[in-house]
């Protein structure tokens, strides 16, 4: 009895091992077939809702951040300046076509645009003549035509001086640097007015012409000269000369006061550098006011006398 006892026990633990591994090996198989169910699940109402592929994550509610959406093209934005014309004209053609009476209205406004564009246009072409390299450039030099005596020498010089002049004339004795680089600028060829300043009437008198490019002042080295000057040396020279030479004497002299007249706002002489900078002894002058100037003479421009 005890024997047959020990082999049913026997035969249970054989059992019970099997048991657990094929109950195991169920419950996994149970689960796996869960998993793919569920995953069947999702696949197939994933792949029943519609797909937008150029459609953009929406932004949060109560965000004002602007998204942006690709592959769609922007409208090009047009300028303040255009959208205006382009109003104007639109508003201008209703108006005219409503009431027929201010259709000349709106076209003198049209030949008025039309004059400011050609106004504009010539205003460029001065400038490009003004900057041309091959036009000579144009300057007015000053000089006392009154005795001054300076350091025992008499400085004075006058138009009447220079055309008694047997040979070119060195302009010296310039002390100002903004006036020395304008001698620097200058090449032969190059027009200036003579101006006669520190006298009873200021004003022009007449032409001369730049016959050599600047060059060393040699009246700065000398100790007796009236202008000279001990910072500048030989071996680092501060001041220059050019030459010149006398071309004509006008038969009335533009006076000061009248080219301030021409200066005010709007005037042809408004920027004209002598009148801006009236201590500057060498200036430049415009093609333009350089013609003007000499309209105001009885001198035309080759030198003929007006009638």
């Amino acid at each position: 009895m005890k024997a047959t006892g020990r082999k049913r026990q026997a035969s249970q633990a054989e059992v019970e091992p099997e048991e657990a591994s094929r109950r195991t090996r169920s419950k996994a198989t149970e689960e796996a077939n869960h998993y793919k169910r569920r995953t069947r699940s999702t696949d197939q109402s994933t792949s029943s809702a519609p797909v937008n592929k150029t459609s953009s994550p929406q932004a949060p509610p109560g965000s004002k951040k602007k998204i942006v959406k690709k592959g769609i093209a922007r409208p090009v934005k047009k300028s303040a300046k255009s959208s205006i014309t382009t109003s104007s004209a639109q508003n201008a053609k209703a108006a005219t076509e409503t009431d027929p009476r201010r259709a000349s209205a709106f076209s003198e406004v049209a030949i008025l645009n039309g004059a400011n564009h050609d106004h504009d246009e010539a205003s460029n072409k001065d400038d490009e003549e003004e900057d041309s390299p091959d036009r000579p450039s144009y300057w007015l030099m000053k000089a006392e035509p009154d005795s001054r005596i300076e350091k025992g020498k008499d400085v004075k010089f006058s138009i009447d001086d220079l055309k008694k002049a047997v040979e070119p004339e060195a302009w010296d004795g310039v002390r100002n640097a903004a006036a020395r680089n304008n001698m620097r600028s200058m090449l032969k060829g190059d027009m200036a007015f003579f101006y006669h300043s520190n006298c009873k009437i200021p004003g022009i008198v007449g032409t001369m012409e730049i016959i050599r490019e600047h060059s060393l002042d040699e009246s700065a080295f000398d100790k007796e000269h009236p202008y000279y000057d001990e910072k500048s040396t030989r071996d680092r020279p501060k001041w220059c000369v050019v030459h010149v030479e006398y071309r004509r004497k006008f038969n009335d002299i533009v006076t000061l006061k009248e080219l301030q007249r021409f200066a005010r706002p709007g005037g042809v002489l408004e920027n004209m550098q002598t009148l801006k900078m009236s201590r500057l002894s060498v200036s430049k002058v415009s093609k333009k006011e350089w013609d003007f100037i000499h309209t105001l003479t009885n001198t035309d421009l080759d030198g003929t006398p007006t009638p």
